[in-house]
């Protein structure tokens, strides 16, 4: 049987910068149309990362227009290696990442960080609130992993947050100060394909999702929340549609995202220009109400959505490899 071509890959130039200047105290954001590993390995300037949200593309050769997603698996782990590597290169002293991948990928992700030089803290179960993908031969997939490591032995911060999820049947009682967040994260609902996927599913004009593999703000909202404080800066070397930027933003810090896919950078300027009701982390605040310090690690609490758009005008600048 003839193979198909392989689908080149551009090491691609950065096309062009997407950026907005904070002002009055007011969070940065970067965006890039580019190839992160190209960015990562030319940025001279690059300003030091203090958290990186790792989600790439699974190499499960789903229909990228500007990625290969069926490369040779050991050219897709060097990739990932790269992109580790040089992403460690550019964080603060006990800065962290969270790399989320597929369950059957585990132990490739857990090398892949430690030969960069990352330090494991924790092995996160993100238990989606879906029904579970079935399988032929072993059980059904109702998780992904996503491993939380720093650079150095200790965390630079790590607030410890206490949500307050929904009553079990069989408890009588509430808990009077929530529960802290473990490494089984149960309560997040994964954005699934169709019409369950709800508001926060961006769509194009025909109804179509833009990008299925869309992760839910509550994710990044936990993630951010834990591992930043005000001002530090969170980057997406993977970025997609943009959700690692919205949540950052929205509770001051700034931020940095790359993503090759023209469409998808024109999205994240879009949902940071006009923060949807879909896209307001403001709703989820009570779920944390029982952490301590919560409006220091949170910031101020927005009451306006009007005050999100105020100023949020992007600048182009073009400028080329």
């Amino acid at each position: 049987m003839r193979k198909e071509p392989k689908k080149k890959v551009r090491e691609t130039r950065i096309e062009y910068v997407v950026t907005k200047n904070g002002k009055h105290g007011s969070p940065h954001y970067e965006i890039v149309c580019g190839n992160s590993i190209s960015y990562l390995g030319t940025a001279t300037d690059l300003e030091k990362i203090d958290l990186t949200f790792l989600d790439p593309p699974f190499n499960q050769n789903k229909d990228y227009a500007h990625h290969d997603d069926n490369m040779p698996d050991e050219d897709y782990w060097q990739m990932m290696k790269t992109v580790c590597e040089r992403t460690y290169h550019a964080t603060s002293k006990g800065g962290a990442i969270y790399f989320m991948q597929r369950e059957k990928n585990t132990e490739k992700v857990l090398t892949c960080l430690r030969e960069t030089g990352w330090t494991l803290q924790n092995l996160i179960i993100w238990k989606k609130k879906t029904s579970a993908v079935p399988c032929t031969g072993r059980y059904g997939k109702h998780y992904q992993v996503i491993a939380y490591a720093t650079k150095g032995e200790r965390a630079r911060v790590f607030n410890r947050l206490r949500i307050s999820p929904p009553l079990p049947a069989n408890y009588k009682h509430e808990r009077e100060n929530g529960m802290f967040v473990t490494d089984v994260w149960d309560d997040i609902r994964e954005l699934t394909s169709g019409y369950f996927a709800g508001d926060e599913a961006i769509r194009t004009k025909s109804g179509e999702r833009l990008h299925k593999q869309q992760s839910p703000i509550a994710l990044l909202l936990r993630i951010i929340l834990s591992s930043t404080n005000i001002s530090d800066l969170v980057f997406d070397p993977f970025a997609g549609t943009g959700t690692t930027l919205i949540v950052a933003h929205q509770l001051g810090r700034n931020s940095l995202g790359i993503e090759l896919d023209p469409k998808n950078v024109a999205c994240i300027k879009e949902r940071l220009a006009n923060i949807r009701d879909a896209d307001n982390i403001q709703r989820f605040y009570d779920d944390y109400r029982f952490t301590e310090d919560l409006q220091k690690i949170w910031g101020t609490k927005i009451t306006s959505r009007k005050s999100l758009r105020k100023s949020n005008h992007a600048m182009i600048q073009y400028s080329y490899n």
